[in-house]
């Protein structure tokens, strides 16, 4: 079992599952989101993933004119786990306990929109756009 927190600690989850696989968005949107070079998630069935508490913390945005939406923590602001599509949820990995120890970076999103001072250093297979699993 798996778990996770916000900075706070107000909101937290668990992982019934071991992960291995890291996803990196590179594309303007999740840069935005995060004020960094993109995003490292993992993705989890819905089936798998339980809020422990703060549930009613977390808050959502959806960005006008794009099929995308954003949850975090409404005390800290803490990227939190969100709907990835009808059966998955995926996790920002920044958010995992120590425990999280196979996790690799595995494949490179929408590297076509990168920002120019991104560099892509490690294994990861890199994917124009979006990963076709």
């Amino acid at each position: 079992m798996l778990k996770g927190h916000c900075n706070c600690g107000a909101v937290s989850f668990e992982i019934a599952m071991d992960l291995k696989d890291i996803y990196v968005c590179h594309c303007s949107i999740c840069r935005r989101w995060s004020g960094n070079n993109g995003v490292a998630v993992s993705v989890v069935p819905k089936d798998r993933f339980k809020w422990s508490s703060g549930q009613e913390k977390v808050a959502s945005w959806d960005k006008p004119d794009a099929d995308w939406q954003s949850w975090f923590c409404q005390i800290c602001g803490s990227a939190l786990p969100g709907n990835n599509d009808d059966m998955n949820m995926f996790i920002p990995v920044g958010l995992l306990s120590e425990d999280a120890k196979n996790l690799e970076v595995s494949h490179h999103i929408w590297v076509d929109s990168k920002a120019a001072w991104d560099t892509i250093c490690d294994k990861g297979k890199q994917h124009k756009r979006e990963f076709q699993g």
